[in-house]
């Protein structure tokens, strides 16, 4: 699908908050002069405002997601082109404005005939796109897999500290999920669960750095994140990491970074480049001195 496709799909998010408008319109004289616009986790009303802050509130909320959304889906088009990633975020982004679209008119519809509100789409709608984005997001300019033949290291990366951490908001999460009698609750709790049960994974396991005269490959949980062709690399150099760029796998297109702790090497290639987070990068830059070693000899003869 071409640009004029990507930049018509992108506006159309702004028909979410008209057609809430709209249906407020179609209502309007049977609603409530003091509407429900507050409900706690069975579903039950606990908070009540009039008809037109409710008005307001809603179509302010959803233009601003569309606001959002809108300039996320302008930014990443220019940064990196039309990407599959770009697609699979406009298709997320239209899920998830028309599933609270969809609340929306559920809270509209409480007020008109005391119909149950269900917030359970959202968190499902939320996760499915989230992990869609993410694998997505993995997959993407990670490049052709690299022979596996002549390994001639391997490093690991783990954030164990990290995992130990992401164990702990585990472990309260199954308490809130078992305590908590609410199916709708204990359906938001398990999804934040699920997220956190991969990042304590993929932290505990840590980054796989294999070291071969046909470049360097990244994986993770037995997943190939990344491959680095030698004849790739310009030129790489120990640097450290600032913590509050984040943890984990950071970065998207073709600048991406695996990283848990404050150190590592930053492998500058002809297109972009890639930070590999080590305690001891002395090692990483070993490993690349004699993968780079083994090249030239190998070319040479």
């Amino acid at each position: 699908m071409s640009r004029p496709w990507y930049k018509t799909l992108t506006a159309l998010l702004w028909l979410a908050p008209a057609a809430n408008a709209l249906r407020y319109r179609q209502v309007w004289y049977r609603l409530p002069s003091l509407m429900a616009s507050h409900f706690n986790a069975a579903g039950e009303a606990n908070g009540w405002t009039t008809r037109q802050i409710s008005l307001y509130y809603s179509v302010g909320s959803l233009a601003l997601v569309a606001g959002i959304f809108s300039v996320v889906l302008v930014a990443v088009q220019r940064k990196y082109g039309l990407t599959k990633l770009g697609w699979v975020l406009l298709i997320f982004f239209h899920a998830e404005i028309w599933t609270l679209v969809y609340l929306m008119g559920s809270i509209l519809e409480y007020n008109l005939g005391a119909t149950p509100v269900s917030v359970l789409p959202l968190p499902i709608v939320t996760l499915i796109g989230t992990v869609t984005v993410v694998t997505v997001a993995f997959a993407e300019k990670r490049g052709k897999p690299l022979a596996a033949t002549d390994v001639v290291a391997e490093e690991v990366h783990s954030g164990r500290s990290w995992g130990a951490l992401f164990l702990v908001f585990l472990c309260f999460l199954a308490i809130m999920v078992f305590l908590i009698p609410v199916p709708t609750a204990r359906v938001v709790f398990g999804v934040v669960g699920v997220i956190m049960a991969s990042a304590f994974a993929m932290a505990w396991d840590g980054f796989h750095y294999y070291f071969s005269r046909h470049g360097v490959e990244i994986r993770t949980l037995g997943f190939r994140l990344k491959s680095i062709p030698l004849l790739q690399i310009k030129g790489y150099e120990i640097q450290s990491w600032n913590p509050l760029r984040g943890m984990g796998i950071r970065g998207m297109g073709d600048r991406k970074a695996y990283v848990w702790g404050r150190s590592g090497v930053r492998v500058e290639m002809y297109e972009g480049e890639v930070f590999l987070g080590h305690d001891d990068p002395q090692r990483i830059v070993h490993d690349l001195n004699v993968i780079s070693g083994i090249n030239f000899r190998s070319t040479k003869f």
